[in-house]
């Protein structure tokens, strides 16, 4: 399946402050034992703060997405690419649930830690699920 444009893997949105993966497209595995890449970029937008972090996203990455989303709508707290190659996504929720502190920290190029707080709505969850079934169908990814 071919896509129009980008497609946005986590979109983090709510009283005027965004978190937002957006793949842009597909690196293909050229020699073994590399594997497919999405490519694409990590966006924080706040009236304070505004930034963006190029990034790649491996089929394991998106196994573990699944999984982040699985434990965050029980309940807990999250981290997706925590201590792998470059850019990490801490979330974390308020004991109300109804708000999550989503930390990205880029430990690798700009050592630059930012947290913002979002509304997590019950729709949000549907909405997640729907977004990675997208991105998997659009740019399906193969291990080499």
């Amino acid at each position: 399946m071919a896509s129009e444009g980008p497609i946005d893997l986590i979109s983090l949105e709510g009283e005027g402050t965004s978190v937002i993966v957006r793949i842009t497209g597909k690196k293909s595995a050229q020699d073994p034992p590399r594997t497919d890449a999405l490519v694409g970029e990590i966006i924080v937008d706040t009236a304070f703060v505004r930034g963006s972090i190029a990034t790649w996203i491996f089929p394991e990455d998106l196994t573990v997405w699944q999984g982040v989303l699985d434990a965050l709508d029980g309940g807990a707290d999250v981290a997706w690419l925590e201590g792998k190659r470059t850019t990490e996504m801490l979330i974390e929720l308020d004991p109300d649930g109804e708000r999550a502190h989503v930390t990205i920290a880029d430990r690798s190029m700009s050592l630059t830690t930012v947290t913002v707080t979002v509304v997590l709505t019950d729709a949000w969850f549907d909405d997640a699920y729907h977004r990675l079934d997208q991105v998997l169908q659009t740019w399906p990814l193969e291990d080499a």
